[in-house]
């Protein structure tokens, strides 16, 4: 057995709105941040973030944020990808404080990493289903960059 080599396949750029506070429940902080649009650009993957997701989020009391978004690509061959990406975001407690402003914190100072699932119907793109991927993500003021890796 060898160890995996990361093949890198896209980086998404995911324009994002301003976040929904559900306010705080047992197990933390709820919000909701709405999806805009975006682009998808790599060596693997080209085409558009729609409009119309969101990233559901649990800010939990030890301040680690579980992140569950949920939206849909368009390929630049018109093929439509549903994507599921759950992760989690932590960083010192000043770092996910400026982030939760939406003030904008170096990425290296920030452990932001997710695990896209993908669902297509067309069969040149069967091949997403068939992989797991890691994303390596940044979280700006009004977007989210996410390195997607096939591994």
């Amino acid at each position: 057995m060898t160890d995996p080599t990361p093949d890198f396949v896209a980086e998404l750029e995911v324009v994002v709105g301003p976040p929904l506070s559900l306010g705080p429940g047992p197990n933390g902080e709820r919000r909701v941040i709405p999806i805009l649009g975006g682009s998808l650009t790599g060596p693997r993957l080209t085409g558009e973030v729609l409009p119309g997701g969101a990233d559901y989020q649990l800010i939990r009391p030890d301040g680690v944020a579980e992140i569950e978004a949920r939206y849909a690509l368009r390929l630049s061959d018109g093929a439509l990808v549903y994507v599921v990406n759950r992760g989690l975001r932590h960083a010192a407690p000043e770092d996910m404080a400026r982030l939760l402003r939406g003030e904008p914190v170096p990425p290296d100072r920030v452990y932001f990493r997710t695990a896209p699932v993908f669902e297509t119907a067309t069969p040149a793109h069967a091949w997403l289903t068939r992989s797991l991927f890691l994303g390596l993500g940044e979280r700006r003021p009004d977007s989210v960059r996410i390195r997607i890796f096939a591994v």
